[in-house]
């Protein structure tokens, strides 16, 4: 039926939106290093469980998702400055193994800080669903789709219209021409680690109302982050959306025809067939010996 084809594209547009925004902190940071920080979804479980807990004390949300964003992205600068910059001459295997090391560290704190359980978060506007073109959609959809759409133009504009942005670029297309030309490229991939980080956060926000969170939600969604910056070309930022949605759209689509037993299989049967037949991914990035 139409109404249940609807029903399944709202469901992977949203779950995309979030598989985006980590796909997006993927392509930032390997941009600016050549790193692939496999703690990147240890971000967005900053973002949902400092945000859970500051609302159980009280917090309001409009002051507590901030703070967790501020938290996340001082997790970042310590990732980078604590880990990454001591052993930016090591190899590639090497940076790799450091982040999936801080990534089970930081899940460990996790574990300790908030424990075991899952967690969930209020909705942003009530739980009522609405319906559209004979599917429902929950309100907090909306939130996760509109504030994805918000993001992606800033960073449009951020990268296309500031200074700084222009040097992230160039740093991306050639580090060494860009310290010729002064340009810090030591901050430069501080910067990548910190608007990574609040990027995971705040996808972890917003999507705690719908799916939970816990101190391992991060495992899963930070894969498939990885996946769909991979399926849109690593360090590219419109694969990198596109990718995300992509992802999510084929995710749902498999659960809602096949089984949900499979939607956790979809993505990593994506990446295989990526790798044979679009090394490159779908927007072409270039592809370096860092990979």
């Amino acid at each position: 039926m139409l109404s249940e084809f609807f029903q399944f594209l709202f469901s992977g547009i949203t779950s995309g939106s979030i598989y985006a925004l980590a796909a997006l902190g993927f392509s930032i940071i390997f941009n600016a290093s050549g790193v692939i920080n496999f703690a990147q979804g240890e971000f967005i479980m900053i973002g949902g469980m400092v945000t859970v807990f500051l609302v159980k004390l009280g917090v309001p949300v409009w002051a507590a998702a901030p703070a967790a964003v501020l938290a996340a992205m001082a997790v970042g600068l310590a990732l980078d400055k604590l880990a990454i910059e001591p052993a930016r001459n090591a190899g590639v295997v090497a940076l790799i193994i450091i982040t999936i090391g801080a990534s089970i560290f930081l899940q460990g704190i996790a574990q300790v800080l908030f424990g075991k359980g899952q967690h969930a978060l209020p909705a942003f506007s009530g739980d009522v669903p609405l319906r559209m073109m004979g599917a429902t959609l929950l309100p907090q959809s909306l939130w996760v789709i509109g504030v994805t759409v918000v993001i992606v133009a800033a960073m449009w504009w951020f990268f296309s219209r500031t200074l700084t942005g222009k040097a992230m670029l160039a740093t991306a297309a050639n580090p060494l021409a860009a310290q010729l030309v002064g340009i810090d490229t030591r901050f430069i991939l501080l910067l990548s680690f910190a608007l990574a980080a609040v990027l995971g956060a705040v996808a972890g926000i917003i999507v705690a109302p719908i799916t939970l969170t816990s101190y391992d939600v991060g495992i899963m969604l930070g894969l498939k982050g990885f996946v769909a910056a991979t399926l849109g070309g690593l360090g590219s930022f419109a694969g990198a959306v596109a990718g995300g949605v992509l992802l999510g759209i084929a995710e749902a689509m498999a659960a809602g025809y096949l089984s949900s037993e499979y939607k956790d299989a979809v993505p990593f049967v994506l990446i295989i067939l990526v790798l044979f037949f679009l090394p490159r991914g779908l927007f072409g990035a270039r592809v370096t010996e860092r990979v």
